[in-house]
C-alpha cells in the first residue's frame, strides 16, 4: 500500500523528533514532573537575570548626558560604548556591568556612577525556555520568575493540529546532567487538567512530537 508524501513526512518529522528528544535527554530518564500548587511556585527560589547577546542595554551616566544612551549587544556579547570598545556583557547581571562601566569610565571622568537597564530581553541560553517541535510557534523565550509550562504554552500559541500533546517530553539539566519527563499538554490545554501544569525552571527544554498516522 502506499503511503502518501504527507503521511511520510509527517512521519519523517515525528523520527526526527523522537531522535531529538533520545540526544538531549541521555540515559535518564522519568514518567512525569509532579505538578504544583500557586503555593509551591511562589515558593520558588529567586535568581537574578543577566545579560545576554540580543539584549538592548540603556545606559545612564549620571551627569553626563553624552555618554549615556541605547546600546545592543552584540552576537559576540559585548557592547560598545562612546568611551569604551569591546566591552563583555553577556553573563553579568545589570549592577555587575554598571560597576564595570564605572571602573572603565573612571580613566576619563571623575567618580562615574552608572546605571544599567535592560529594555530588550533574549537572556542567556541557560536563562531560556526553548520549545520544539509541533508548537503554534516554536521559539526560545526568556524565563521569567513563576513561570509555568501553562505560561509557556501561552506564548507560543499553544500546540499546532498535528500535536501529540500528550506525548511531549520536559528535557531538563541537574548538575550537567539532563533528565527527560513526559507531559500531558493535550489534558492541560484541551482538557483543563490544572493538575497537569508545572513550574519551569532556566533551561528546560520541552519537545512536542507530532502524532503517527
Amino acid at each position: 500500500m502506499l503511503v502518501s508524501k504527507r503521511k511520510q513526512a509527517a512521519w519523517l518529522k515525528a523520527v526526527g523528533l523522537s531522535m531529538a528528544v533520545a540526544l538531549v535527554s541521555g540515559c535518564s530518564t522519568s514518567s512525569s514532573l509532579p505538578s504544583v500548587s500557586d503555593e509551591q511556585r511562589l515558593a520558588q527560589p529567586d535568581y537574578e537575570y543577566v545579560i545576554g547577546a540580543g539584549d538592548s542595554l540603556q545606559i545612564f551616566v549620571w551627569g553626563n548626558e553624552e555618554l549615556s544612551g541605547s546600546v545592543p549587544v552584540r552576537p559576540d556579547g559585548k557592547i560598545t560604548t562612546r568611551l569604551v570598545e569591546d566591552l563583555e556583557a553577556s553573563g553579568k547581571t545589570s549592577t555587575e556591568l554598571a560597576r564595570e562601566i564605572e571602573s572603565v569610565y573612571s580613566r576619563y571622568i571623575k567618580n562615574p556612577v552608572v546605571t544599567v537597564m535592560v529594555n530588550g530581553f533574549v537572556a542567556t541560553p541557560e536563562q531560556q525556555v526553548r520549545i520544539v517541535g509541533a508548537g503554534v510557534t516554536p521559539l526560545s523565550i526568556p524565563y521569567r520568575k513563576h513561570m509555568t509550562l501553562l505560561d509557556l504554552m501561552v506564548a507560543v500559541g499553544g500546540l499546532n493540529e498535528f500535536a501529540d500533546g500528550d506525548k511531549a517530553v520536559l528535557v531538563r539539566s541537574f548538575d550537567g546532567e539532563q533528565t527527560s519527563y513526559g507531559l500531558k499538554l493535550d489534558s492541560l490545554l484541551r482538557d483543563g487538567d490544572i493538575g497537569a501544569n508545572l513550574a519551569l525552571m532556566p533551561g528546560d527544554i520541552v519537545i512536542i512530537p507530532e502524532a503517527w498516522f
